[in-house]
């Protein structure tokens, strides 16, 4: 189980700071701090900083191996994010779908891009034993 003293905190490229404040807000990511060369954001309580580096961007982003995202313990809050990204309509990478269906790993899903083409996947499990 998470500790509630302890943050994840994970580094990525990005290509504008601008486009990137309006796409990770409208997530509902509070910006937390702005600097000339970086953002970082409350991503859904864990630490996001977006380094600026147009140079590092990946032109043909994979959802395997390279990804990050949330995975959701109460299925409303993964439905609101997901009516949040189609009514603000966000860039899908793969639209929603389910994996592992009839499995006990079954979950719902969906992949966002960023603007610097950072793969955002969110989901939830049916059976919260599956989470890790």
């Amino acid at each position: 189980m998470r500790e509630t003293n302890k943050v994840f905190h994970l580094a990525i490229p990005c290509k504008d700071l601008d486009e990137t404040v309006e796409f990770y807000e409208s997530l509902g990511c509070r910006n937390a701090r702005r600097y000339d060369d970086r953002v970082t954001f409350d991503f859904f309580g864990d630490q996001v900083v977006c380094h600026l580096h147009p140079d590092e961007i990946d032109e043909k982003p994979k959802m395997y191996p390279r990804h990050f995202g949330l995975t959701f313990l109460e299925k409303d809050d993964y439905v609101h994010l997901l009516a949040l990204a189609n009514e603000l309509n966000l860039p899908f990478f793969k639209e929603p779908m389910v994996r592992f269906e009839g499995k006990r790993e079954e979950h719902m899903t969906f992949f966002l891009i960023d603007p610097a083409n950072n793969l955002l996947e969110f989901k939830y499990y049916h059976d919260i034993e599956m989470v890790y």
